[in-house]
């Protein structure tokens, strides 16, 4: 039978219809959310990106003028290294400390349930208060870090009044809430058949030889959805940042989405921070393709 045949030809049903209309009718709700609330400020956010505008005058075209402007913004490029420094540090450490929890979490003992419940916690507790708590803990005078650190070495950091060491202050708060990539780590390795680890053991392979030759190549699909969710979220750090140091000490947090946001709320520079946004957008579907052709080399399905 061709393909041409086996398309329908004769007329819908009444019942067919009916049950089009209602599938229709309940779908309308995410259907006008979407457009109003998602398609709509999008597509508005391409043409205002070729505009200029500033709330109160009216929205004035200027063409690519807003994008011509990026290449002779300074802070526009500091932000953009700020950010890329940041996802550089954070992305591999995330997935490290992620994927160890996860493996420790996987143990058979007692209670596994309460500490999976613990380790999670902090994903769900993230906001102003958990700004203000990693505030006093970073406090380079009184604070609990480097309270610890000088029974080690004489001079701490300065850690969030450091521009050498505000960066790293942030990634090592931001693992403070990798619970949703251990979780997700927990699942790919319940999903390892344990016939695998049962036929290394035979051939005597040890603990080491087993990670590396059973679960992470069974692993690896896991491993690269949380390469690119994590991608996203690092080009997109910005709450730490407006809480705790408001871009300094000396722009070294000034990272890309809070530049933005100065640029739309603070200045008014709507169009300017449209362009921006579509730019960051273009930056991160770039990476990500780049992820997932490199992803055919490592990534083992099945």
């Amino acid at each position: 039978m061709s393909a041409r045949a086996s398309f329908r030809t004769e007329p819908m049903t009444d019942r067919e219809k009916k049950e089009a209309r209602d599938a229709l009718l309940f779908l309308s709700p995410w259907l006008a959310g979407f457009v109003l609330f998602t398609a709509g400020p999008i597509l508005f956010s391409l043409y205002l990106s070729f505009c200029r505008w500033d709330v109160i005058r009216p929205i004035q075209w200027i063409g690519l003028a807003n994008y011509q402007q990026m290449f002779s913004d300074r802070l526009l490029l500091v932000s953009l290294k700020n950010t890329i420094f940041y996802a550089a540090l954070y992305i591999p450490l995330s997935l490290v400390v992620a994927l160890s929890l996860a493996m420790l979490l996987n143990q058979k003992v007692k209670g596994i349930g309460l500490f999976r419940t613990l380790f999670y916690l902090p994903t769900l507790t993230q906001g102003v208060a958990t700004f203000t708590l990693w505030s006093l803990i970073f406090d380079p005078e009184t604070g609990l870090l480097n309270r610890g650190l000088r029974t080690v070495i004489p001079n701490p950091p300065g850690w969030l009044l450091d521009p050498a060491w505000s960066k790293p202050a942030l990634v090592l708060m931001a693992l403070w809430s990798v619970g949703g990539t251990m979780l997700i780590f927990l699942a790919g390795l319940k999903n390892i058949p344990a016939d695998l680890y049962e036929a290394a053991n035979i051939d005597g392979a040890k603990p080491w030889t087993q990670f590396w030759r059973v679960t992470l190549p069974m692993l690896s699909p896991t491993i690269f959805f949380n390469v690119i969710m994590g991608t996203i979220g690092a080009f997109q750090v910005f709450a730490a940042a407006f809480v705790l140091t408001s871009g300094g000490p000396s722009n070294s947090t000034l990272f890309y989405v809070y530049y933005l946001f100065n640029r739309a709320f603070v200045y008014f520079n709507m169009g300017y921070a449209s362009a921006m946004a579509w730019l960051l957008f273009a930056i991160v579907l770039v990476l990500t393709v780049i992820q997932m052709r490199i992803s055919q080399k490592w990534v083992h399905y099945g």
